[in-house]
């Protein structure tokens, strides 16, 4: 059965969500990410997803106090993203209680940077996060277009030990629409042997299910808990 893992998006502190990636489009659901997080862990989520999007805008990490306080007051497990730029902010996500972090942009700019980390710290530890708009990986909060295919980014790290990628296809992100079942079928298809987790797009049970049936191991969600399209309870159940 695929893993649903529920996703917090932070600007200011505050629990938000874009559409497309767009600043421009955010709507902030909570003014306590740490009451969302203890929800999440209520319906028997072990893991969630938490994006400091101030961080992904200035290449540092800007709310570190918010994975501080949700790794420490709750049991979940933090996978973290948002400018991990340096190994500063690798160990500086670490010690505030990420169980794994996100590194994007940097697959871009600095690879062998990326390729360092996951040496030291293994594959489970740091988790590529590729988000992709018309096949190629933005970068820097989705604000630029790198001019990188996806696969080609993949087959980089492996043999650094890369074993999980989340794709985000960023057109489909925050709109409900249904996710790239097609995208991450054919990623499945070329990297086997990583774990290639879904992220944008997802409306209702059905496109859960939809990615369940390709085979896709774990998916991210975000919008359509807050916005009652799933049953977080019951889809975790």
């Amino acid at each position: 059965m695929i893993k649903i893992i529920p996703a917090i998006d932070v600007i200011g502190g505050k629990c938000v969500r874009l559409t497309q990636g767009d600043y421009g489009r955010s709507k902030v659901y909570s003014e306590n990410p740490l009451d969302v997080a203890k929800f999440f862990e209520d319906c028997g989520v072990e893991l969630m997803h938490l994006v400091d999007l101030d961080g992904a805008k200035v290449a540092c990490p800007a709310n570190l106090d918010v994975l501080e306080k949700i790794a420490s007051g709750t049991s979940l497990k933090v996978e973290f993203g948002g400018g991990i730029k340096n190994s500063g902010a690798v160990s500086s996500a670490f010690d505030a209680g990420a169980f794994r972090v996100i590194c994007g942009s940097v697959a871009c700019s600095a690879p062998e940077l990326l390729a360092s980390w996951l040496e030291l710290y293994g594959g489970e530890k740091i988790v590529l996060g590729a988000d992709v708009r018309d096949g190629l990986v933005a970068v820097n909060g989705w604000m630029e277009q790198s001019s990188t295919g996806v696969s080609d980014l993949l087959k980089k790290f492996l043999p650094s030990g890369l074993s999980t990628v989340i794709v985000t296809d960023i057109a489909k992100d925050g709109m409900l629409s249904g996710p790239s079942v097609e995208l991450y079928r054919s990623l499945m298809e070329e990297f086997p042997q990583l774990q290639t987790v879904a992220s944008g797009g997802v409306g209702s049970m059905s496109d859960i299910e939809a990615l369940d049936a390709a085979g896709v191991p774990a998916v991210v969600v975000g919008k359509a808990i807050y916005e009652g399209k799933i049953d977080l309870r019951a889809a975790v159940l």
